[in-house]
């Protein structure tokens, strides 16, 4: 098994790995195949630029996990009061024949170590029912988070 870095060249596989990810919590294509014609354009120049990184694993010239990896502009807050970054976690991906095998958690691990080397010392990532166990034997916790999804193009017609 090697790891080794994003790059640009992943465009296509780190889509795919996300759309399978949201697929495999039980959403449709009515959501999916629009979220990733959007996604794909959003990744390219983050991809492209570094602002975007994270890992692959390969199996035999085969990736069959992955991750990625974003520092967000967060003001200074009680869970880290010196720092203006939060590092975010997204796309965790283990092609379903190689679960079960550690494999996300060689992921967490690489992440966390790459946000440390980065400087930032606060995480956060949005779990998939499936994912939170995972993350909670790994010392994640649920914050006060709270969403809603606003009503744009209503907004916009008026």
């Amino acid at each position: 098994m090697d790891i080794r870095a994003l790059h640009e060249d992943d465009l296509d596989l780190i889509c795919r790995h996300r759309e399978e990810m949201f697929r495999d919590a039980g959403r449709g294509d009515d959501v999916l195949l629009p979220m990733t014609a959007h996604f794909r354009e959003w990744l390219k120049p983050r991809l492209r630029d570094g602002d975007y990184f994270g890992f692959m694993m390969v199996d035999h010239g085969a990736v069959i996990a992955g991750i990625g990896l974003m520092l967000i502009d967060w003001p200074p807050h009680p869970l880290h009061p010196a720092q203006h970054k939060r590092g975010y976690v997204l796309n965790v991906f283990v092609e379903p024949a190689y679960r079960q095998r550690g494999l996300a958690r060689e992921l967490m691990k690489l992440a966390e170590a790459a946000f440390i080397g980065r400087g930032v010392g606060y995480a956060v990532l949005h779990a998939t029912d499936k994912g939170k166990p995972l993350y909670q034997r790994l010392g994640w916790t649920g914050t006060s988070e709270m969403a809603k999804t606003l009503d744009i193009a209503s907004a916009c017609a008026n």
